[in-house]
């Protein structure tokens, strides 16, 4: 368990960023004065309508984009440095495995780019295989598993350096609802057992809400920040616990959210 001085201590701070596309067709603003902060060990789902700015302000924290204007910076570095300094991992919408290596191959990929012994390497592979419940399938290539499973391996992948953050970039989006249900249950133990500090993109009212600990809702283009909800769920989510009140009054208040930055854009 987390202790309380942990909980406040900032990883992630935004103040005023904003971010600026130059395109053929003119400059396109992607975020607008978007002003965060993420404490250590939050698990912070971002929210919004399809182009608000939720990927790019992740590629941002990640040192993967760049903004035009404002302040953002990670453990403290510019996004760029703290990617040069392996403090995160990132999870892309597809699985993104390469199908001529086997899982334990794909996972133990950047262990091999970042000069790991063959023996660290190993017992990187194993432990985190374990982690996502995916222990004896290392021999195994991409094709011979279920989509869900792949998702799970690009986990792994993302995991086995040991950065202290994850960023997710709606991991779980193409998979249907009875195997979502059960990433979503086994990311949070995943969560609760790694303490990492986790920032993840999703379009599910009910995914954002069940698992969070800070939901972040943006507005249409250009992205703006217009919620921030901080979830007074306990860190153990059941998943029936999304037929609770209090559960059912945080998406409320998340859809309300989201009207709202439509309204605003009328």
């Amino acid at each position: 368990m987390k202790d309380t001085l942990n909980i406040a201590e900032p990883v992630i701070q935004a103040k005023g960023v904003d971010l600026v596309f130059q395109t053929g067709d003119g400059p396109v603003q992607a975020l607008k004065d978007v002003t965060l902060t993420i404490n250590r060990g939050d698990f912070v789902s971002f929210i919004g309508p399809s182009g608000c700015g939720k990927t790019t302000f992740l590629r941002a924290i990640a040192g993967l984009e760049t903004p035009t204007g404002g302040q953002l910076s990670v453990n403290g570095l510019s996004p760029d440095a703290a990617r040069r300094a392996r403090a995160y991992g990132y999870v892309f919408q597809a699985a993104g495995l390469y199908p001529w290596r086997t899982i334990a191959g794909n996972i133990k990929l950047p262990l091999e780019i970042m000069g790991f012994s063959r023996a660290e390497q190993a017992e990187r592979v194993e432990r985190v295989l374990k982690l996502v419940d995916l222990e004896g399938f290392g021999r195994k290539f991409p094709w011979q598993l279920s989509g869900g499973m792949q998702q799970r391996a690009s986990i792994a992948r993302a995991l086995a350096f040991d950065a202290d953050i994850l960023l997710m970039d709606e991991p779980f989006g193409a998979l249907d609802e009875i195997v979502r249900d059960r990433l979503n249950e086994e990311l949070l133990r995943l969560w609760a057992a790694t303490d990492k500090t986790i920032g993840f993109v999703t379009h599910s009212i009910p995914e954002a809400v069940y698992l969070s600990t800070k939901i972040v809702v943006m507005s249409p283009r250009p992205g703006r920040i217009t919620d921030v909800i901080e979830s007074p769920l306990p860190r153990h989510r059941p998943l029936d616990i999304r037929d609770t009140a209090q559960f059912i009054e945080i998406a409320h208040r998340v859809r309300d959210g989201l009207r709202a930055g439509h309204h605003d854009e009328i």
